[in-house]
């Protein structure tokens, strides 16, 4: 193929992980464009603190650790990645894994997984499988964001309506049944203070869409709370005063036991950050224009995970509304999101105090809009309309979701989808009788005249599709009805773009069993791929004569 004129080049190393910064500076970068980056990434920062800290209570850790995590783990991001305007730090899809993860083995175990998940993210990376990453169906990616949606919106029922809950289990019907049997304790002021935030947010969303409603909301409702005195949690009455600076770089304590323990959670953070990585970096890709690197932002995403972790941080991913927030706000480049990280870090050591004033429940009405957003409501019932195989593959991914664990979901979802493909292109194959003028210039016409052709001794058959296992069955069915044996069976294989070794060794079993009975067999106008594979399976001359034209002739169809 390299030796095709039309034949893409293979792109090299350097070309695929070649961080987008590099790009910008080669193109060129002046002055007009830091101005233009520095007021993105102040916008962009504005709607990161709220929810930073707030995905990381929902997570089951400190708000600090989300800042942590929108610090270090976004300049990562930003400095190394492969996309242009992509936003890292911790997402709202992550908040159900995370939490499981923490309840079961606590923040160290977390750590470890996340430091082990950004090294499989790393290796994925260099082997170039960032590509393989668009085989996942839609529907599955619908069905586990719904799911996801669905365990945030959740897990804020306590925040929102302040229960008396002393553990708060990660799991959905757990979780259920606790609020069931504290629905008795709700605190009205707490109630009213969601109410407030979510009220602020839709309505400058409504008539201000460019104005911060995340930060607005929760600065009003945490004026009002200390202005009066109100008996509603905050996030100093939780979990104390907020740090003003990063920690010093650790690592988290390493045994066998406890990898062993963690390693299943390591590959689904590892699962769910490239997916979301990679979806964000698409719809960045579509607002921009532009193109992203998906080796080359998988392999930050891995960098910038083990960083988070060595600052405190938690898992890291694209995320979605900071990254379109990006784009809409001007920027022209990954600079940014490093401003983004900057102005993040001057909050954390300015006004790190005022965050314990903060009502709890504001964060919870602002992980509730982010549930909402989450789901993509119109393409889920979209797709439970279209289509039974792809309701069965979105149903089933969203359930298992929410009732079994994110894994499951994605797995069940992904092998669905696959076998719902491949019964879709086996039930494309079609197998039709021709005549011999159809290839006329395939097969050797001095041996069989056109007298002879017009008989019953010679018979065609054309196949069309992709001839693979999961249509061999159907395939040799059709061939098998002939109901006789004539001298010469061709098989018009111009129309099929490639077959496997199921289909080739049923397909050499066949034309055995046919010469066995007297029926001499060509292949005509096999492509090269499938000539290899034919020979590779053992069909040689004289049970085939191969044609030297890929192409038939098509002047007589």
């Amino acid at each position: 193929m390299s030796g095709h004129p039309s034949a893409v080049p293979t792109p090299t190393f350097v070309e695929l992980f070649t961080p987008k910064l590099v790009t910008v500076f080669r193109e060129g970068y002046g002055w007009r464009d830091l101005r233009a980056d520095a007021v993105a990434g102040l916008t962009v920062a504005v709607v990161a603190l709220p929810l930073s800290m707030a995905i990381a209570i929902a997570s089951g850790v400190s708000p600090e650790r989300g800042l942590y995590t929108a610090i270090a783990g976004g300049f990562i991001v930003s400095l190394i990645g492969g996309s242009r305007f992509q936003i890292g730090g911790p997402a709202g899809a992550f908040i159900g894994l995370v939490a499981s993860v923490v309840e079961r083995h606590g923040y160290d175990g977390l750590a470890l997984a996340t430091i082990i998940a950004g090294l499989i993210l790393i290796v994925v990376a260099l082997l170039r499988l960032g590509t393989y990453i668009k085989y996942i169906p839609m529907p599955v990616t619908v069905g586990f964001t719904a799911g996801i949606a669905v365990i945030i919106a959740a897990s804020q029922v306590r925040e929102v309506l302040g229960l008396d809950i002393a553990h708060e289990p990660s799991a959905l019907v757990p979780k259920v049944e606790a609020i069931a049997a504290a629905i008795s304790t709700v605190s009205w002021q707490t109630l009213g203070i969601a109410a407030l935030s979510l009220a602020i947010i839709l309505v400058l969303r409504r008539y201000k869409p460019l104005w911060p409603g995340f930060l607005i909301a929760i600065a009003i409702t945490g004026a009002i709370c200390f202005a009066f005195h109100l008996d509603v949690a905050t996030v100093a009455s939780r979990f104390g005063a907020v740090p003003r600076s990063l920690p010093a770089p650790s690592l988290p304590p390493f045994s066998l036991e406890k990898l062993q323990a963690v390693l299943p959670d390591a590959f689904t953070i590892a699962l769910l950050c490239a997916i979301e990585s990679l979806l964000s970096a698409v719809v960045a890709d579509g607002m921009s224009g532009r193109r992203h690197r998906s080796n080359a932002e998988l392999g930050a995403q891995g960098v910038a995970s083990i960083a988070s972790i060595v600052f405190g941080g938690i898992c890291v991913t694209g995320t979605v509304a900071r990254t379109a927030t990006n784009v809409r706000s001007g920027a022209r480049g990954p600079i940014s999101g490093i401003f983004h990280c900057g102005y993040l870090l001057l909050f954390l050591a300015v006004a790190a105090p005022l965050v314990g004033y903060i009502p709890l429940a504001a964060l919870g009405a602002v992980l509730m809009i982010v549930a909402w957003n989450m789901a993509e409501k119109e393409e889920f019932w979209s797709l439970i309309r279209t289509s039974r195989g792809d309701a069965a593959v979105l149903l089933a991914t969203f359930l298992l979701t929410i009732f079994v664990d994110l894994t499951t979901g994605i797995a069940v979802g992904v092998v669905m989808g696959a076998l719902m493909f491949l019964h879709r292109m086996a039930e494309s194959v079609d197998v039709q009788a021709g005549g011999l003028e159809d290839v006329a210039d395939s097969v050797d016409r001095t041996k069989y005249d056109a007298d002879e052709a017009a008989s019953r001794d010679v018979m065609v058959y054309r196949i069309t599709g992709a001839f693979f296992f999961g249509a061999t069955a159907h395939v040799l069915t059709a061939l098998e009805r002939i109901g006789r044996t004539p001298r010469l069976l061709i098989l018009d294989f111009s129309d099929v773009p490639l077959i496997d070794t199921t289909a080739a060794r049923s397909l050499h079993a066949f034309v055995k069993k046919l010469s066995r009975a007297g029926t001499e067999v060509t292949i005509a106008a096999a492509r090269q791929n499938v000539r290899h594979e034919l020979t590779a399976s053992g069909l040689k001359p004289p049970l085939a004569k191969y044609a030297a034209s890929v192409a038939i002739a098509r002047q007589g169809r």
